[in-house]
């Protein structure tokens, strides 16, 4: 199973982007999806996820700000990123919740600077 994350990018502060996480390889249903959220030299958090019913959670510091989504016909989970702050910056990566440690990919990197 291969999950890559794409989408991220340089955005000022108060901007959107719109995360993709497509799953590929074998069969692979997939059930509860995190994104995760790793900040320059610090560890990476679990920002959001959602169940394969669309039930999601968030962590504090997004919580109103970034949406969490899925199309299960696509294997494909998203993760809107709207009112970005600086300390979103970081590399946004994909995972099973719990995380599997097999599966992580190389993330996708989010600026958000002026």
């Amino acid at each position: 199973v291969q999950l890559q994350a794409s989408g991220g990018g340089l955005v000022q502060p108060g901007g959107s982007l719109m995360l993709s996480c497509e799953a590929s390889g074998s069969t692979f249903n997939m059930p509860t999806m995190g994104w995760w959220h790793q900040a320059p030299g610090r560890r990476r958090q679990l920002v959001a996820d959602i169940t394969r019913s669309g039930i999601t959670t968030y962590a504090y510091s997004v919580k109103g700000r970034f949406t969490a989504s899925r199309d299960n016909t696509k294997n494909t989970v998203y993760l809107h990123l709207n009112n970005l702050k600086p300390e979103d910056t970081g590399d946004y990566y994909c995972n099973t919740n719990p995380y599997n440690s097999q599966y992580w990919g190389q993330g996708t990197q989010v600026t958000v600077s002026s």
